[in-house]
């Protein structure tokens, strides 16, 4: 057996363990994290007893398949010590969300049809990382299609209005399509309009899922592209690419538009936004200092100097973090410990950056289950088995 294939193998046995054991894994070192969020707020959200994933790899908890960065070394370090597919050195937000309902990290659909067909009780995962509204260079589902997928499962009897009746739908669109728009040349005379061209559809999408029957659906908003490592690279990771940060905000306005439209339809509304923007730059300038620039530390100051700059970097513009050459040779550098780190690599956040950004998500958390009118039904799980 060749070293891709053996590493394959027990990669595969390790996922069987990892999602199926009766008694769930405890690593205490990770859940630790989720635990600091949770547990003021946590026996207060239980009715909602299924959790739908739909999006990219801000959500994505391991659908990809094992030739994408995700399920290559180094990520998975830190939790669970292996790659699982999910885009971050450890968690990522659905698993800090989950864990804030008191749920077990819904099951990545792909290792459910491929590893058994049980334990759906928490909802289902069908984000695929790269994807986004339209199809993308990554080839990957886009979110229309993760739907239909969704629907296709009720129809198969995998889950009934019941389910539905207690189930909530979370939506992540983090900016793929727009980095398509560049790969196809697309200008900036241009980007606004085709801003409005995704926001339409993910109308469509948003408008789908209500039809489908899912009774709440949360939608994250778009995170400062602006400020990402692959931004801030140009500006020695010291500062937020403004312009960048512009359009975001653009998007974030269409988007806050299309919700209330929804909602105006509807008697109880069931489309609320999650501000994942105001909560990135919250954890920047409490780290860094408001309009951050990286040249002096705040008292407190948990995260490294750069601020944006990734754990991860690939050592030239054709490798990733995660890549090897043909001789095995890595072809990137690490920091010394990632929760010194926001960001991972060069677009995501590192388990410790997920854990700050949710912090400063959770008391608008607590409003947001109000105005969704989201009460306790059973007792809380503990933290340590939300994720199995």
């Amino acid at each position: 057996m060749d070293t891709q294939k053996s590493y394959h193998f027990v990669s595969s046995v390790v996922l069987v363990l990892f999602f199926f054991c009766d008694s769930a894994f405890t690593l205490d070192s990770s859940f630790s994290f989720i635990n600091q969020v949770v547990p003021h707020h946590r026996s207060r959200l239980h009715s909602i007893s299924k959790l739908f994933v739909f999006g990219d790899s801000y959500v994505d908890t391991g659908n990809n398949n094992f030739t994408v960065q995700a399920w290559k070394f180094p990520y998975g370090e830190t939790f669970p010590g292996f790659p699982t597919g999910r885009y971050s050195d450890g968690l990522v937000f659905t698993d800090f969300l989950a864990s804030f309902m008191g749920l077990r990290s819904p099951m990545p659909y792909e290792q459910w049809n491929h590893l058994s067909k049980r334990r759906v009780r928490s909802g289902m995962n069908f984000a695929q990382g790269g994807t986004g509204v339209f199809n993308t260079y990554h080839k990957v589902p886009n979110i229309t299609t993760q739907i239909s997928i969704f629907k296709q499962y009720i129809i198969d009897g995998v889950y009934n209005k019941h389910d539905l009746d207690k189930s909530m739908a979370l939506v992540a669109l983090s900016g793929n399509d727009y980095q398509q728009y560049i790969i196809d040349g697309g200008t900036d005379e241009g980007f606004r309009a085709f801003v409005m061209k995704v926001l339409d559809q993910l109308e469509l999408n948003l408008r789908e899922i209500g039809k489908i029957g899912v009774k709440k659906v949360v939608m994250l908003n778009l995170e400062p592209l602006g400020c990402l490592p692959n931004k801030a690279v140009f500006l020695s990771y010291e500062k937020c690419d403004q312009h960048a940060n512009n359009e975001t905000v653009f998007h974030n306005m269409l988007l806050q538009q299309i919700v209330q439209r929804l909602n105006s339809e509807t008697i109880d509304s069931p489309f609320q936004i999650l501000d994942l923007y105001s909560a990135f730059l919250s954890v920047i300038n409490k780290q860094g200092g408001e309009g951050y620039s990286g040249i002096t530390k705040k008292a407190g100051f948990k995260f490294g100097n750069p601020l944006l700059k990734p754990c991860c970097i690939a050592t030239s513009a054709e490798y990733l973090c995660g890549s090897v050459d043909a001789n095995g040779v890595k072809q990137y550098t690490l920091c010394e410990n990632p929760t010194d780190n926001i960001f991972w690599d060069s677009v995501h956040p590192s388990q410790s950056g997920w854990n700050a950004i949710f912090s400063a998500l959770v008391s608008s958390l607590a409003g947001l289950y109000y105005r969704l009118n989201i009460h306790p039904q059973r007792p809380s799980i503990s933290g340590s088995g939300a994720i199995s």
